[in-house]
C-alpha cells in the first residue's frame, strides 16, 4: 500500500455542556484549565478517544486502555502485547516495520518499545553486575500529531458537594457510613482542537491515504460511546470537522497558517477564511 503523498491538516471543534471533559488528577479531578481560564483537553485525552474508536471498528490498537480490549485480546501489558505479536522478532532490525504493519496507532501516532537486554537478565541470575547494559530502545515517530484542545472563551467551573451512603459490608443489613466527595464540571464551553498528517513521517511508518480516511470518518464520531458518569451521553458533541488536504508533500503553506483560518465565536459557529490553492471541507459532527 503506497503511503501518504499529500499533506494534510485537519480541525476540530466539540461543545462541553455540564460535563468534565478531561480532570487533572493532580487537582481534585477538576477540568483542566489554564491560567488565562481557558478550558483544555490533553493531546492525550484526545488520542485515548480516537483509540477507542477505531477499536471499536475493528482496526488492531496497541496501546488499549483496560476497560476497552479488543475481543480475545488478554495481554496485561503493553510489553506482553509486542512480544506475543511480534514474538522473537521484537528487538531486531524489522520491529518498527512489523509493528507499524499490524497496529494502526503506531503507524499513526507512533511509539517508543523498550526491551530489556537478555544479558542483564542472565547476568542477574548468576549474581553478576551486568554492567550497565539496559536494553534497546526503538522509537517510532509517526505521522498524526494532535494539539491539546482549548475553549475559544474562558469556561466556568462549577464544583458540587456529594455524598455516597452504602451497604458495602457484611450481610446489607446495616447501612454504610456517608462518604464525602466533590463533582466538578464544565457548565458550557465551545473547544477547539487542531492537528496535520505529514507525509514524509508517514513514508517511514507505511501510513497511507486509506489510512487517512479512516481517522477522517471517525473524528466527527470522536465523542460517542464515550459516556461516563462525568461525561453524561449528550455532554460532548462534535460541531465540525475542518479538513484540508494540500496538493503535494510540503503542503501550500505552514500547519499554522492554515490553522489560524479558522474563526470560531462562543456559540461554536465557524467561519474558514479562504488560503488561495487550498480547499477546507467542513464536515458535520455526527
Amino acid at each position: 500500500m503506497t503511503s501518504l503523498q499529500n499533506k494534510i491538516d485537519f480541525a476540530i471543534v466539540f461543545r462541553v455542556k455540564n460535563a468534565n471533559p478531561n480532570g487533572d488528577p493532580l487537582n481534585g479531578n477538576r477540568p483542566r484549565t489554564d491560567y488565562e481560564g481557558l478550558g483544555e483537553v490533553t493531546d492525550v485525552c484526545l488520542k485515548r478517544k480516537l483509540r477507542d474508536r477505531l477499536l471499536e471498528a475493528d482496526h488492531p490498537i496497541f496501546v488499549q486502555s483496560d476497560d476497552r480490549r479488543a475481543k480475545g485480546d488478554e495481554y496485561k501489558s503493553l510489553a506482553e502485547r509486542a512480544k506475543g505479536v511480534l514474538g522473537d522478532k521484537l528487538g531486531g532490525a524489522e520491529t518498527a516495520k512489523l509493528a507499524c504493519a499490524e497496529w494502526f496507532d503506531v503507524r499513526a501516532f507512533g511509539q517508543l518499545f523498550a526491551i530489556k537486554s537478555g544479558k542483564k537478565a542472565k547476568k542477574a541470575e548468576a549474581g553478576d553486575d551486568a554492567g550497565g547494559d539496559t536494553g534497546i530502545s526503538i522509537g517510532i515517530r509517526g505521522p498524526v500529531s494532535i494539539q491539546s484542545a482549548f475553549s475559544v472563551e474562558p469556561v466556568s467551573v462549577t464544583s458540587t458537594q456529594i455524598t455516597k451512603s452504602v451497604s458495602g459490608e457484611g450481610d446489607g443489613s446495616k447501612r454504610g457510613s456517608d462518604t464525602m466527595g466533590m463533582k466538578h464540571r464544565v457548565d458550557a464551553g465551545i473547544y477547539a482542537s487542531y492537528g496535520s498528517i505529514n507525509p514524509q513521517l508517514a513514508e517511514r511508518t507505511g501510513f497511507s491515504a486509506e489510512d487517512a480516511a479512516i481517522i477522517k470518518a471517525i473524528l466527527p464520531k470522536l465523542f460517542e460511546n464515550d459516556a461516563s458518569s462525568a461525561r453524561p451521553e449528550g455532554s460532548m458533541e462534535i460541531l465540525k470537522v475542518v479538513w484540508w488536504q494540500h496538493s503535494g508533500k510540503s503542503g501550500l503553506c505552514s500547519s499554522a497558517k492554515v490553522h489560524r483560518s479558522v474563526l470560531i465565536d462562543g456559540e461554536g459557529n465557524i467561519t474558514v477564511e479562504k488560503i488561495e490553492g487550498l480547499k477546507a471541507e467542513i464536515i458535520d459532527g455526527f
